[in-house]
């Protein structure tokens, strides 16, 4: 199978959660006898802040700098894959749609990575600028990086046709247990980009504990926070936290948190990457509660939880012995269904069936 890709970036993860998922489901792919040719436009933020020049086992990155340079690129490719696909979030993505739908694609494809954003975006009556006018009626499928009833809202609110979540994932091969690091330690860290809808609940569960406990060291690591945010003196901060730097983060606090975005948890069945990277490390991971997150982890067996700064007092008094063991519990139920090759033994069933019912569509049009 070959799959062309219009995304976001792969080769920054710079405040870019598409990256490493992208990395990790393309080399899984590649392992499974696929191939990849992932287009991105060169914008000058992820310019500076590149951390992957190619993709590796035999799939393509295309950077580009004009969409219209490209074109002739894209449509030789196009017309050899077995789906093209477009993605939420990129930068040209009413071009690229127009490109994928008159394409000799086998398969057009939309997957949002995004889809409380996207849906929350439609509420309030805001334009979504990597969407067409027609939205998504045109793609033969339409994946979501969201489950639950945001699956049914794409139907309705923009005329998906066949919908089927794609949820996130991890590649152990780079996510794994690692010995900690001094320059990491805490009793509570995070991993994240700054966003204002996560705000309030890290001053719950991160700078609220921290300041009741001034003896102890938080370690918060991710870009574009400023002196806005709830600092208190014993949070410290790394601005950015390359992604080979990831599994000895995880590995060197007592416990790591995982925080949802606002819409991703008001919606539910929306995993965040961090919580699977954090998981596949062998770390303690505490994290907010969203609808659906039972259908990931088991709750105070895998993945403990907190609502409030009372609830992140109570699981850092946990003996090391009880972390240990929801820890180890947490690594093998994301081994065992999140890795990168189960989403992408996932996605080539989807992707065989939307063909099986395209053709037998075609076969009922013709007869």
């Amino acid at each position: 199978m070959k799959l062309v890709i219009f995304g976001l970036s792969v080769s920054s993860s710079w405040g870019n959660g598409h990256a490493t998922l992208w990395r990790g489901l393309c080399a899984a792919l590649a392992r499974r006898g696929h191939r990849v040719v992932f287009f991105e436009r060169d914008t000058p933020y992820y310019a500076q802040h590149r951390d992957l020049r190619n993709l590796s086992d035999g799939n393509e990155l295309v950077l580009y700098s004009d969409w219209s340079a490209i074109l002739p690129c894209a449509r030789r490719h196009l017309a050899e894959a077995d789906a093209g696909m477009v993605t939420s979030y990129c930068p040209d993505g009413v071009p690229a749609t127009g490109l994928v739908l008159e394409s000799r694609a086998a398969l057009r494809v939309f997957y949002d990575l995004d889809t409380p954003v996207t849906l929350a975006r439609l509420e309030r009556g805001e334009s979504v600028d990597y969407l067409g006018a027609r939205g998504l009626a045109d793609f033969d499928l339409v994946l979501s990086y969201t489950g639950g009833g945001s699956l049914e809202a794409l139907q309705r609110r923009l005329g998906a046709r066949q919908v089927a979540p794609l949820y996130g994932s991890v590649d152990p091969e780079i996510h794994r247990p690692v010995a900690p690091q001094d320059v990491y330690r805490a009793v509570l860290s995070y991993l994240g980009t700054h966003s204002e809808d996560r705000v309030d609940m890290l001053r719950r569960l991160f700078c609220e504990p921290a300041r009741r406990l001034p003896d102890r060291r938080f370690l918060l690591a991710g870009p574009m926070y400023d002196s806005s945010f709830p600092w208190q003196p014993n949070i410290f901060l790394i601005d950015h936290l390359p992604p080979a730097d990831h599994p000895a983060f995880y590995c060197s606090a007592t416990l790591t948190l995982n925080v949802t975005r606002r819409s991703m948890a008001q919606t539910g069945y929306c995993p965040s990457g961090r919580l699977f990277e954090a998981t596949a490390c062998g770390a303690a991971v505490l994290s907010d509660y969203w609808e659906g997150l039972e259908q990931f982890f088991e709750p105070g067996r895998e993945i403990l939880l907190a609502r409030d700064t009372e609830d992140v007092l109570a699981v850092l008094d946990c003996s090391p012995e009880d972390l240990a063991r929801i820890a180890q519990a947490g690594r093998e139920r994301c081994l065992a269904e999140h890795t990168a090759a189960h989403r992408a033994a996932t996605l080539e069933k989807i992707l065989d069936e939307a063909r099986h019912l395209q053709a037998g569509s075609e076969m009922v049009r013709t007869a």
